[in-house]
């Protein structure tokens, strides 16, 4: 793809109020949207009229009184709500977030297969490890395992679940009502996988899906976050706060990418980006201060500190933030946590005022401004290649979902930079991105 033609990919990172953490407090927010499926309907029929590529959905596995008594948590698990939507869209894609530290290969295979089926080709995974002892404790654990542990089991959950979408070769299935032959079993294949983890025999009891398998999408950033993610990702969800930050990663991750022999374009590197616009900058920073004015700096402390696996509640709000531990030597989200250090450190700000530079977006890069300087910014992070594409996560859902959607995206048209129509049906068509070879018919072939 030439420097010409070279289009921006964009996502939706569904929230139901939005991704400010006070949204939900917003006199325009209907907090009973949070449950209500019709809400989310209307959420992904705005974005596929715009031609966004997908849909994402987060998840993290636990809550707590306190969180939930200050916070509007508690939606929908995300591959429910993902095959529901897959009903009522026809063309964007349907990203759902599930994590290798507390599922199993087949079930998570099984369940994404089942997806992509649903969809017609439109699912894709987003592959988290989680990071916190809360999470564990709701499945049988006292601790969340060391970073790099955790990453070795998802090497070999996707290894496996890998093979067991592999396990139906495309044209396995015969449908010979005559010969009363559904499958030819030679095209059928049991894995029998046996690993430090993991022990599958497969097959898989889903024939082979529309897009061969989901695709796969990583969200860390860590030094184990890109090394997993240059073998296997197709789409990487990152933070970044400044130009030169991403314009680093992008170029550390698309170089592991070559080195494990994959080819750069099929590896999309896609920031988040938190916008509030407004028809001039003032009125736009001044719908920010709305939002920031509707915090709970106590709340946002525990969320700050439960993020970075410190405890920061006896440290005063208009103090610096004090100096962490190495984020390489912490069991937790690494690379966030080192993303606000480094942002707490280049502003020098107090807590009290990283405690708002987060609130919109929870290390994303936030920007208050006019449809031309929020587009503008996309074009220049794209041209510059420090993004192939953004996930796009509206401050306030309400009202901040159009106006991107309504002003953004038809300047990103007329600039050349996205889709004015989709030309495919399939997330893969979307992100540009070919079938993926099976490895059991590759076997059989060079056999």
């Amino acid at each position: 793809m030439t420097k010409q033609t070279r289009q921006m990919h964009l996502n939706l990172f569904l929230s139901s109020m939005g991704h400010h953490e006070a949204a939900w407090r917003h006199p325009s927010s209907n907090l009973k949207g949070v449950h209500d499926f019709n809400h989310y309907q209307e959420l992904a029929r705005k974005a596929e009229a715009a031609k966004l590529d997908s849909l994402f959905l987060a998840d993290r596995y636990a809550t707590s009184p306190t969180a939930v008594q200050y916070g509007a948590l508690g939606g929908f698990e995300p591959l429910t709500l993902l095959s529901a939507l897959a009903v009522v869209t026809k063309r964007i894609g349907l990203i759902a977030t599930v994590s290798t530290s507390f599922n199993e290969p087949y079930n998570v295979a099984r369940r994404f297969a089942s997806l992509d089926h649903l969809s017609q080709g439109r699912a894709g995974w987003n592959i988290i490890t989680s990071g916190t002892d809360s999470e564990a404790q709701n499945f049988n654990l006292e601790h969340i395992a060391g970073h790099q542990e955790r990453y070795e089991r998802a090497t070999e959950f996707v290894e496996v679940t890998a093979k067991l979408w592999d396990s139906w070769e495309e044209e396995a299935l015969i449908r010979d009502k005559k010969a009363g032959i559904y499958a030819d079993r030679n095209k059928v294949h049991e894995l029998h996988h046996k690993g430090k983890f993991f022990s599958v025999r497969g097959p898989l009891n889903t024939a082979r899906s529309p897009q061969g398998r989901p695709i796969l999408v990583q969200a860390g950033s860590s030094e184990d976050g890109k090394d997993f993610a240059s073998q296997w990702a197709e789409a990487i969800f990152t933070a970044q706060q400044t130009l030169e930050d991403a314009q680093t990663f992008y170029a550390d991750v698309k170089a592991r990418v070559l080195q494990h022999g994959r080819e750069t374009e099929h590896v999309k590197i896609l920031p988040g980006i938190c916008p509030i616009i407004g028809k001039t900058e003032a009125e736009a920073k001044e719908k920010e201060a709305e939002l920031h004015e509707l915090t709970n700096p106590a709340y946002s402390l525990l969320q700050l500190s439960n993020r970075i696996g410190i405890d920061l509640t006896a440290h005063p709000l208009d103090a610096p933030l004090p100096e962490l531990p190495d984020s390489s030597k912490i069991p937790g989200h690494q690379s966030r946590t080192k993303l606000i250090q480094e942002l707490a450190g280049r502003e020098k700000l107090t807590i009290r005022q990283l405690l708002l530079r987060l609130a919109g977006g929870r290390g994303h890069k936030t920007i208050a401004g006019t449809p031309k300087q929020i587009t503008d910014e996309l074009e220049a992070w794209f041209v510059s290649y420090a993004a192939d594409g953004f996930n796009i996560m509206p401050q306030l859902m309400n009202g901040g979902l159009d106006d991107f959607l309504e002003q953004v995206v038809p300047e990103l048209q007329r600039r050349g930079l996205f889709r004015t129509s989709y030309t495919g049906t399939t997330l893969r068509d979307h992100y540009g991105l070919p079938l993926p070879a099976n490895s059991f018919a590759k076997a059989r072939v060079y056999h």
